[in-house]
């Protein structure tokens, strides 16, 4: 089996830019030994990820990407130690697996090594990659990639996705992607409304890097959405003056509106099996949450109260939507069934609490913004218990959380280096990244 083109091919379509199907690199080998490398008693394995081997001449690039990007990859879960790459130099280089000195790793204290060579022939490549356990010298992973060099980021993303799940029964969230909001074409508005800064869809991988745009509309586009299997993205767009939902079937050229205009729509959410959307519509006069089939038809009101309710979102089976209403004087949460039964409110503490977004199994539990101050930071709020933990603290103001699919991190817009930014944490509050710095970025959702 080969990898299919990894290269974007961007077409404008009614307003969207197009990004061509970027399938994972498929391997032509199965695993040597299931084996899990282990650390020390108590401590995670150590692993070493030292630059790919180059086979040939112009596969050098490749081969340092691909070696850097495994390691960030690899350390992004924090299920490994992975040995800083500045303090190899002083092991020699294997050109073979027959040749990895097992030795020189050991007494570096590595429980793990990664192997792989790169070789490129025109606008192919095949990347081969083994990871060898250090104390019993076997290959416990042993793959090949055959595929386009355009984007040699997803050999690594994909690899790192493979040692996660065969090492720790983990699914990683490399090859995973992050759209958004930004202004950083820094285009004015058509119409109307010149002084107003165009904000348009993006996507970007889970780190932030390749980043594409998906709308060309040069209107205010804002709080994309995936759809679960990761093939539309919905969104807000001022397009036709006012706040309207339209999906973008990024990977076929096609873009669809649900709601098909003539009221306010916004902040669109799918569901879980994607059949149908949840959002906020002023329709009937006042913000309340309507469910509709994906192609609009079936459309029923859920809420229904004088206050405002807004920012819904999805428990993962479908049966519950949690969301804002000011109901009771300010801005809190709460969760209401699919049918529009049993509401409840979680947050009794916060003196405002916004934009909650619900955990993927197995966590239990949903995040939200809550004011601390002037700004914002963002807490967790523990469904089983009732607890609420904090997890940014005062730097800046923090929004928007969207979880990773695997649960174990959060994306959020923080303006803690000025301008908005998208970071990534933990949900443990541990492993801050920033994401984006070109222009100013809002409301990131994780894609599956």
């Amino acid at each position: 089996m080969t990898m299919r083109h990894l290269a974007p091919a961007l077409a404008a379509v009614a307003g969207v830019v197009l990004a061509a199907q970027e399938p994972a690199p498929a391997p032509q080998q199965p695993s040597e030994v299931a084996v899990v490398i282990s650390g020390d008693p108590g401590t995670p394995p150590r692993y070493a990820v030292p630059d790919f081997i180059p086979l040939t001449p112009d596969g050098g690039e490749i081969a340092k990407t691909v070696g850097q990007v495994l390691w960030d990859d690899l350390a992004f879960e924090r299920e490994f130690y992975l040995i800083p790459r500045d303090t190899y130099a002083t092991i020699p280089v294997a050109r073979s697996p027959d040749q990895v000195p097992f030795a020189a790793w050991r007494e570096l204290g590595a429980d793990a090594v990664v192997f792989g060579t790169v070789a490129r022939r025109g606008s192919e490549v095949r990347v081969e990659v083994r990871l060898f356990n250090i104390r019993t010298r076997q290959s416990v992973f042993s793959k090949e990639y055959t595929g386009t060099a355009n984007n040699p980021r997803l050999y690594a993303h994909t690899v790192a996705d493979e040692i996660h799940q065969q090492q720790r029964a983990l699914r990683g969230v490399a090859r995973t992607k992050i759209a958004f909001s930004s202004d950083r074409n820094r285009e004015r508005m058509v119409g109307t409304v010149e002084n107003r800064d165009v904000k348009e869809i993006y996507i970007a991988d889970y780190d932030g890097a390749n980043v594409r745009r998906i709308t060309t509309n040069r209107q205010l586009n804002l709080t994309p959405v995936w759809s679960p299997d990761a093939r539309a993205i919905a969104y807000t767009s001022y397009r036709r003056g006012y706040p309207d939902l339209f999906v973008a079937l990024i990977y076929q050229g096609v873009q669809e509106e649900p709601t098909r205009g003539g009221t306010q729509n916004w902040l669109p959410m799918f569901s879980p099996d994607g059949t149908r959307m949840v959002f906020t519509s002023s329709r009937d006069g006042n913000p309340e949450l309507y469910i509709t089939n994906r192609d609009g038809s079936g459309l029923r009101r859920l809420t229904n109260h004088p206050a405002i309710d807004t920012s819904p979102t999805w428990s993962p089976t479908g049966t519950q939507i949690a969301f804002t209403s000011d109901r009771a004087g300010t801005p809190q949460i709460y969760i209401v069934g699919a049918d529009g039964l049993n509401l409840r409110r979680l947050t009794t503490t916060e003196s405002y609490a916004d934009r909650p977004t619900w955990s993927p199994a197995p966590f239990n539990e949903i995040a939200f913004a809550a004011r601390t101050g002037p700004g914002y930071d963002i807490k967790v709020y523990e469904l089983a218990t009732g607890a609420t933990r904090q997890i940014t603290f005062g730097e800046g103001s923090n929004e928007s959380p969207t979880y990773a699919p695997n649960g174990r991190h959060l994306a959020f817009t923080s303006t803690r280096t000025g301008r908005a930014q998208i970071f990534t944490i933990g949900r443990d509050g541990r492993g801050l990244r920033q994401i984006t710095r070109d222009g100013s970025n809002h409301t990131p959702a994780w894609s599956n």
